[in-house]
């Protein structure tokens, strides 16, 4: 059969459309190419990059208890249309969100007749799809379905290599908590290198495709409704979408996801670009999505934590005092008051606190555990947040008393029961005007657009983990290099971090060794984005840190309205700029074992302008040093091993 190839031009976008068969859709600036269409019964797809295949064909499809979409299948219409949205967003690393590009669905359909849609999003440097899956049956009468498996692939050039971060055993780690997406990255790692327990690999991925640029993978868009997933091991040279492992939960809850027809599954994202600057700078885990519900919270940016560094001995309302009257000290909003303190503080001594904050122009954030009966946990309190009446009933409490943020931890995996929790806990706390800090969790997918009270999540082998382990002290400034790149590029990410102390304990006389510079912490506060920030700070560092650390830390903003990639490569070196209303601030730090040499592009500086730059270095202090900008596309400056600086403009 003759394939007519119809060239239309829509939006200054180029769509070379083959009837019957597939379509092409090349971006508004001409540089990324979506091509699909059908072989043999199977739909696939690729996409391409300044002439470069980026995603070799791979294939796309579903299955339900109903019908099979992964083969047999022909398109039978499609439809392409401009798209472009403009928004709002706080809370993410673009207050101001714009996409243009195109919008295309295409339906296809079986042999016994049931259609399955697939709406793509194309834009310069990104691409979205899902799944659209219409009522089932010759008259419709199918109106729910189980979603079995998917089909879908990602299959790249093979010279590419991985930064992939493993999904653990479900039931494993602490009091049974696993997979709670804090396992360690891969570098540079060959895709046919096996991922560490044979799971495949946690949302997102990072794909360096050599010298012809890099792809992000992820999904977005995963509510109460659905499950999360994630890739799995590459396997005949693909990778494809997994759903979550029986085990998870305790084996509570399937792991195929039910949905009411018409429905739809979440969207997968594909970021692409010839260097990291459209990875770092990528607004697509929004662009698809709209708010659920609306929400009057208030969301205080910056706090203590007395247990990220004093851990379980601080959580007594001494300790707690301490800690309230050090973010009085810093300006900061809030206190967070962590596991047990139902029992070593209580209720009472709870609402004195919340009292007493509130005379110092602070508040308190509480932490809960999600358990119920998924898990050992025992830290308390537990079997609140599960169930909707305590949970209701807690709720009105913490309102009562003034409390605007909590903390809720410990959750099971990925299963849609799991999904319908993060839900559910999101939509009574905003019924309360409280936010929600998930800790112990899963990746957000989308959920600072989806969820208006929603302020962060874990997700990430985070600071906890100086504290636990010496080994982790020594690689932090490796483990740094790699968020901003992955992990950080898709979502807010609740780390924990700025340690000015330089040991990890109660004092400098115990604990875990700090091997990075003060100037490196102070540029993790820009490099980790999350819109609630619980910064590792004590009351000794305070007053032993120095005095400029101390200002920057009671001065930085930790909600930006720009982000911009300057230079780095993931677990060697890492340079982005974050603007706050009309201040810039620049933040580079060095993993790499030698002295770090930079000629800094800062297009959002300009000549003369002033700056201040925190930097250190061996023996000497940090300092704040004001300086002229002589150039702003050759600023220059030296990052030893384990150090780094912020520049913020004036």
């Amino acid at each position: 059969m003759n394939i007519i190839r119809n060239l239309i031009s829509v939006s200054a976008t180029l769509l070379a459309i083959a009837p019957m068969q597939g379509l092409e859709i090349v971006s508004p600036d001409g540089g990324t190419s979506l091509n699909t269409t059908v072989n043999d019964g199977v739909a696939v797809y690729s996409i391409s990059h300044n002439g470069k295949l980026m995603v070799e064909e791979s294939p796309l499809g579903l299955r339900t208890d109903k019908s099979d979409f992964t083969k047999g299948i022909a398109l039978v219409s499609d439809t392409v249309m401009p798209y472009s949205i403009h928004f709002k967003q706080d809370r993410i690393k673009s207050s101001d969100v714009a996409f243009d590009g195109s919008r295309a669905i295409l339906y296809y359909m079986t042999e016994d007749g049931n259609r399955l849609g697939i709406e793509w999003l194309v834009g310069n440097n990104d691409v979205a799809f899902r799944y659209l899956i219409p009522r089932q049956g010759s008259d419709g009468e199918t109106g729910s379905a189980v979603v079995t498996a998917e089909s879908t692939g990602f299959r790249f050039p093979a010279h590419t290599t991985t930064f992939v971060t493993p999904q653990s055993d479900a039931m494993t780690g602490w009091k049974r908590t696993k997979p709670s997406y804090e396992e360690n990255y891969t570098n540079d790692a060959p895709m046919d290198e096996r991922s560490k327990y044979g799971h495949g690999y946690t949302f997102p991925a990072l794909f360096h495709i050599g010298s012809d640029g890099w792809v992000l993978i992820s999904e977005t868009g995963v509510d109460g409704g659905y499950c999360g997933s994630r890739l799995s091991d590459y396997t005949d040279g693909i990778y494809t979408i997994e759903y979550p492992m029986p085990e998870e939960n305790n084996g509570n809850g399937t792991t195929a996801p039910g949905i009411a027809l018409p429905g739809t599954t979440p969207w997968r994202t594909i970021t692409i670009g010839a260097s990291l600057k459209p990875i770092v700078e990528t607004v697509i885990p929004w662009v698809p999505l709209t708010p659920l519900y609306g929400a009057e919270v208030k969301t205080t940016g910056k706090g203590t934590w007395s247990w990220i560094i004093w851990q379980d001995g601080s959580i007594n309302f001494d300790d707690q005092i301490r800690f309230i009257d050090l973010a009085a000290d810093m300006g900061y909003g809030h206190a967070l008051i962590d596991a047990g303190w139902d029992v070593n503080i209580g209720r009472k001594g709870m609402e004195e606190l919340a009292d007493y904050a509130r005379e110092k122009g602070v508040e308190i954030a509480v932490w809960y555990s999600s358990s119920g009966w998924w898990n050992d946990i025992v830290q308390s309190p537990t079997d609140i947040m599960s169930r909707p009446i305590p949970r209701k009933k807690e709720l009105k409490w913490l309102r009562d008393i003034g409390v605007k943020c909590i903390k809720v931890d410990f959750f099971g995996g990925d299963k849609q029961e799991t999904m319908r929790l993060y839900e559910d806990i999101l939509s009574d706390a905003a019924d309360h005007g409280i936010s929600v800090i998930f800790h112990g969790c899963t990746l957000p997918r989308g959920w600072e657009r989806l969820y208006p009270n929603y302020v962060g999540s874990e997700a990430v082998l985070a600071s906890e983990n100086l504290v636990f382990s010496q080994e982790f002290c020594d690689n932090e400034a490796f483990n740094a290099t790699l968020h901003p790149f992955i992990r950080n590029t898709v979502g807010s990410m609740e780390y924990g971090g700025t340690v000015l102390n330089k040991r990890l304990g109660r004092d400098d006389n115990h604990g875990n060794i700090r091997r990075t510079s003060d100037a490196f912490q102070l540029a993790t506060a820009i490099l980790f984005q999350n819109p609630v920030q619980n910064f590792a700070l004590t009351p000794e560092a305070y007053h032993s840190a120095p005095a400029d650390a101390i200002t920057f830390m009671k001065e930085v903003p930790t909600t930006w309205d720009e982000t911009r990639y300057i230079d780095g490569y993931p677990g060697k070196y890492a340079v982005i700029a974050r603007r706050h209303d009309d201040t810039w601030y620049i933040a580079g730090v060095n993993a790499m074992d030698h002295q770090l040499d930079l000629n800094l592009d800062l297009p959002m500086l300009s000549k003369d302008q002033q700056i201040t730059i925190y930097a250190d270095s061996d023996g000497n202090p940090l300092r704040a040093t004001s300086m002229t900008v002589k150039d702003p596309a050759g600023v220059k400056t030296t990052v030893k091993t384990g150090h780094g600086f912020v520049i913020v403009s004036n």
